[in-house]
């Protein structure tokens, strides 16, 4: 058996620099791998030394000849440029048209234009990608956060690649997904067009996520809430006693509309509770990336308070986010993982948002635990008092909110696996075509199946 994994990941330089994603990864990976040991598991990367590192019985798949594939323009290469934009853009209309209606007839015309020129030697990924899609019995995408107005790129690759799976007869699952807020028109009608043929499509948890999904077309019996695939590792390595620190993180980036000078304002608020409450302030990275990097944006909060600290850069790792998370009372944090591992052991969160996005990631948090998360925003002309506020509560409450919340996180960890459980029940397998036995997912079934692992 073959199973074809596509992932939140970026590609390039970037790959495996946002610890949420890499966990969602590890955690949907290592389900895959308990369910079918024998399967060879193939993931879409450009970054096969990373995949090694991070889940070492995977098999990397060229990310890069998925993108020259499915790109609008793969048959153009870089002549596109020299014509008007409108006449580009129909040519790859067509281009996208022809490569779904015409398989055959399109790879062969690829295949010569790579002739004519390929100065990257992209005839080999290329190949790879069609070898594995021409012969694999699933295709997964593991839990993201896309599907957004801040996500485009990643909707467009992801749609055209489930769009190219099921062209082939093959069975997609879309598992630990957030779905919104999303209005961009063109993304809503594709969407409509490609996402209610996936097999089992399972939200996260963001609100308002269940809605669009059925406005979108989805079946709702075969789109439960199951919660975010990292709650189990963080779960996992929970510890039996509270932490006595506060965790910090502030996400710094164009899609979370959070700039310096609210680093500035924040600053010496957080220190102030730190003082207050006798607590080291503790770095909680997520993201490494150039464009949003919180191992920056730690150090710019902690300067004065605590110069030598590196902000959490050697914190490379999923686990060793998690493990630092652990020695918390409370986090505050403005990225969504940096919330999820600190709820699923037990810590409450006051989360910190300046955009749509980021609200309904937060707040959909709220409703998947019922307690422990705060959301506060970063745009209230009485932001800094609310801040303090929503920590010193947040304190004062650790004790009595950690069982209550790890029993949230235990419940959404079931249904998570009973979804993964699912797939093996109703969809089998042949030596040539999968299909699909029909029957649905429904919430007493997820809520009643054994756990994985």
């Amino acid at each position: 058996m073959r199973i074809v994994v596509d992932t939140a990941l970026n590609n390039g330089a970037a790959e495996y620099s946002n610890m949420g994603d890499v966990a969602m990864l590890q955690v949907g990976v290592r389900r895959l791998q308990h369910l079918w040991p024998a399967a060879q598991i193939e993931v879409l990367t450009e970054s096969p030394a990373n995949l090694a590192v991070f889940c070492p019985n995977a098999k990397p798949l060229s990310r890069a000849g998925r993108d020259l594939w499915i790109g609008d323009r793969t048959i153009l290469g870089g002549f596109d440029r020299f014509l008007p934009r409108a006449l580009s853009a129909r040519l790859g209309v067509l281009s996208r048209g022809c490569r779904l209606r015409f398989p055959r007839a399109f790879r062969r015309l690829v295949s010569f234009r790579l002739s004519l020129r390929d100065r990257r030697n992209a005839r080999p990924e290329i190949s790879a990608f069609l070898e594995a899609m021409d012969h694999a019995d699933l295709f997964v995408v593991c839990g993201a956060g896309g599907f957004t107005d801040d996500t485009r790129a990643w909707n467009i690759s992801t749609l055209d690649t489930i769009e190219e799976a099921i062209r082939r007869g093959l069975p997609v699952v879309m598992l630990g997904q957030g779905l919104g807020p999303l209005n961009d028109p063109d993304m809503l009608d594709r969407a409509r067009t490609i996402l209610p043929k996936v097999r089992l499509f399972t939200l996260r948890g963001g609100r308002g996520g269940a809605s669009l999904a059925q406005t979108l077309g989805l079946n709702a019996e075969r789109t439960p809430t199951t919660g975010d695939e990292a709650l189990e590792m963080a779960y996992e390595a929970r510890n039996k006693e509270l932490g006595s620190g506060i965790g910090i993180n502030l996400r710094v980036a164009s899609y979370s509309k959070v700039n310096t000078d609210m680093v500035d304002k924040l600053k010496p608020v957080l220190q102030e509770c730190a003082r207050r409450h006798n607590a080291p302030l503790i770095p909680i990275p997520i993201a490494f990336h150039a464009w949003a990097n919180d191992q920056l944006t730690i150090q710019r909060l902690l300067q004065g308070l605590d110069d030598s600290s590196d902000g959490g850069l050697a914190l490379d790792a999923p686990i060793k986010v998690i493990q630092q998370a652990s020695r918390c009372r409370v986090v505050v944090t403005g990225a969504y993982h940096g919330a999820v591992f600190a709820m699923a052991q037990g810590i409450p969160v006051v989360a910190l948002t300046a955009s749509e996005d980021y609200n309904a990631k937060f707040q959909g948090l709220e409703d998947q635990f019922g307690l422990g998360c705060e959301t506060v925003s970063l745009g209230a002309p009485d932001s800094s008092e609310r801040v303090a506020a929503a920590i010193d509560r947040a304190w004062k409450s650790a004790e009595q909110v950690r069982l209550p919340m790890q029993q949230a996180a235990q419940r959404q960890i079931a249904l998570s696996r009973a979804a993964y459980q699912w797939i093996a029940a109703n969809i089998s397998f042949s030596d040539s075509k999968p299909n699909l036995t029909g029957q649905d997912v429904r919430h007493s079934q997820l809520t009643s199946t054994p756990s994985l692992l």
